[in-house]
């Protein structure tokens, strides 16, 4: 594991996906988490902020974290509705955490990233679990920051399997295809971890019972929050014929940040669909020849069982 704590800006769209990566990201002692950013997906941005500084309170995190609530729609066209039965009307499956005193700041997701970016020139990795609008105005805003960004590490994209919206586009892309365009033409390092190797986290059952055997009784809070969407997560799954398990896609990103080797990655040059009515939103790659320029690398495989024991190692610490 690395010794030095990376310092990152956590960009989300707090379902309950999200929310299992805020807290691991958090209580990584790996990591430092600069500030969270917020937009639109699985809910609107107003709920995901709200969500996110509940989830805050949850964790009570050791030092202060700033969240800015950014995008609640795409670049250049209308909002997809967010699927309620994967999150939930609320993003949470319907868990009522308390009200909390916490608020986000002042500036939009875009100038605060593009803000601590210049402040931390080449020392900052972003992690983005959702769309990718945010960091697209605030390259549009200052595209220098492309090429001072440490590393973006995202959930999205789909190379060799199919897609989870349409045939062939993962829901982060295809839900503002022209964001995600940008910023994988800017310059800006990526890594994309998309279902490719998410599609293999499955958190099931044995992970949910080692989970919670690991909490200690002063941890309730977080043991019912776990108990909870976890439960909702299983049924929802069951209820799709898919099993009984948790694919954990945002998890999986602030892992590979935090330890690349959860991971084996090729280059290539990703071009993301903006115009096809059946393929927007897809993720492609020329593969009929080998690579002379890339602009990603992509996570094509994943050690399942050593992430999810260090996410569980990790949260309940």
């Amino acid at each position: 594991m690395p010794n030095n704590k990376k310092r990152i800006i956590l960009d989300v769209d707090t379902g309950i996906d999200d929310a299992l990566a805020i807290i691991y990201a958090v209580k990584s002692e790996h990591v430092i988490v600069e500030g969270i950013t917020t937009g639109f997906g699985n809910v609107d941005a107003k709920q995901a902020t709200e969500n996110t500084l509940k989830i805050l309170d949850l964790i009570h995190p050791k030092y202060e974290i700033p969240v800015a609530i950014g995008s609640d729609k795409p670049l250049f066209r209308p909002r997809r509705e967010p699927s309620v039965d994967i999150h939930g009307h609320d993003g949470l499956g319907g868990y009522s955490l308390p009200e909390t005193g916490r608020a986000a700041i002042e500036h939009h997701a875009a100038d605060f990233i593009i803000k601590e970016v210049n402040d931390n020139p080449h020392n900052l990795t972003l992690i983005f679990t959702g769309r990718l609008t945010n960091l697209a105005i605030a390259l549009a805003k200052d595209p220098t920051i492309a090429f001072k960004v440490k590393e973006l590490v995202l959930m999205g994209g789909a190379l060799h399997v199919p897609g989870n919206i349409t045939e062939v586009a993962e829901a982060n892309i295809h839900g503002d295809p022209e964001a995600a365009h940008l910023v994988f033409e800017s310059g800006i390092p990526i890594k994309m971890v998309g279902l490719d190797v998410t599609s293999n986290t499955k958190f099931g059952e044995e992970h949910f019972d080692k989970l919670m055997e690991l909490l200690s009784e002063d941890q309730q809070g977080l043991k019912d929050f776990f108990k909870h969407i976890f439960q909702f997560s299983f049924d929802a799954s069951d209820n799709l014929n898919e099993g009984r398990y948790r694919l954990m896609h945002d998890p999986l990103a602030v892992g590979v940040a935090i330890y690349s080797n959860y991971v084996k990655t090729e280059d290539f040059y990703i071009y993301i669909e903006t115009r096809g009515a059946l393929s927007s939103g897809a993720t492609l790659a020329d593969l009929r020849n080998p690579q002379t320029e890339t602009n990603a690398s992509v996570c094509m495989e994943v050690n399942n069982q050593l992430f999810l024991q260090h996410y569980i190692d990790t949260v309940t610490k």
